[in-house]
């Protein structure tokens, strides 16, 4: 088997994997839970499952998504804080959905210095929040990439923001995951 090291993965690649996890999120709908992926090398895995081989290629995806198990329902910064990948784990994927608020809204929040119960509720009781999708996606070599889908509605079309500093906290506790 072909070993491929995390850092020949293109860094290219991880802002079309972070995209491609919110597009296979997103075919859910919305109003789900926070889902976590392993990021691993095409190759890697067609190498241990050949069976996959009309389903995946590695020169058009080198790293594939693959969906874990559902997150414990406690804080995501304790979840995440737990999880340990092996080595043939090159990155990984979170996917959740947020209420974003305009910037006037957040400096007022910081200002209010209220705890996280009070803060979740001030955030989703705004008149101008906005629920949005948010996936975050890391490599070991501690490249990032975040892509925000804000939900439409009505008024406001959907959008889709991409920027790999979109979540730095949210980013650095994915590469923590990934720590020897």
């Amino acid at each position: 088997m072909a070993h491929v090291s995390a850092s020949e993965t293109p860094p290219v690649v991880l802002p079309e994997v972070a995209r491609e996890v919110e597009e296979f999120v997103s075919t859910g709908g919305w109003n789900q839970p926070t889902q976590l992926f392993a990021l691993v090398p095409t190759a890697e895995l067609l190498a241990q499952q050949p069976e996959l081989a009309g389903q995946l290629d590695p020169d058009t995806s080198p790293l594939t998504p693959i969906a874990q198990d559902s997150l414990p329902d406690e804080e995501l910064d304790r979840a995440l804080a737990g999880i340990v990948w092996p080595e043939v784990v090159h990155g990984c994927a979170l996917a959740q959905e947020i209420v974003v608020l305009p910037p006037d809204a957040e400096a007022q929040l910081t200002e209010q210095e209220l705890d996280d119960e009070q803060a979740r509720r001030f955030a989703a009781e705004h008149p101008q929040r906005r629920e949005a999708r948010l996936v975050a996606a890391v490599l070991r070599d501690g490249s990032a990439a975040c892509v925000l889908r804000l939900r439409g509605n009505v008024e406001v079309p959907e959008e889709v923001v991409a920027h790999p500093e979109l979540a730095p906290n949210l980013t650095r506790a994915l590469l923590e995951t990934l720590r020897p």
